[in-house]
C-alpha cells in the first residue's frame, strides 16, 4: 500500500484481505456431485430392493393385485364391479361401457 498525494493505492490481495485460490468453487463442485451420487444410490438401491408391500402402493401394481388377486373385472375403476352386459329394450345387449338412463 502506497500513498500518491490525497490518493491511496491497495493491491487486489490487501483490498480484498486474502488470497484468491479457488477452494471454495472446488468444495461446491465436489459436494454437489456427492449429493447426486447418495441421492442417486439410495434411489436406485431402494428401488431394486421393493418388497411386494411397496409395489402394491404403485399404480401398477394395485391393477395388478385387483385383477390378478380376486379375479374380478373392473370397469376402469378400482373396486367397482363391471356389470357382464347391459341389456336394451328388445332384449339386445349395448357393448358401450357407459350406463343410460332413459327418462
Amino acid at each position: 500500500m502506497h500513498s500518491d498525494g490525497n490518493e491511496v493505492h491497495v493491491s487486489e490481495t490487501e483490498a480484498s484481505g486474502g488470497s484468491k485460490e479457488g477452494v471454495v468453487r472446488w468444495v461446491l463442485i465436489i459436494s454437489i456431485l456427492l449429493a447426486i451420487g447418495l441421492l442417486s444410490a439410495i434411489w436406485i438401491f431402494g428401488a431394486a430392493t421393493q418388497g411386494d408391500v411397496e409395489e402394491e402402493a404403485t399404480v401398477t401394481g394395485a391393477i395388478d393385485s385387483a385383477a390378478g388377486g380376486s379375479g374380478d373385472s373392473t370397469d376402469s375403476v378400482l373396486g367397482v364391479e363391471a356389470a357382464e352386459t347391459d341389456t336394451v329394450e328388445g332384449g339386445a345387449t349395448d357393448d358401450s361401457p357407459l350406463n343410460t338412463i332413459e327418462n
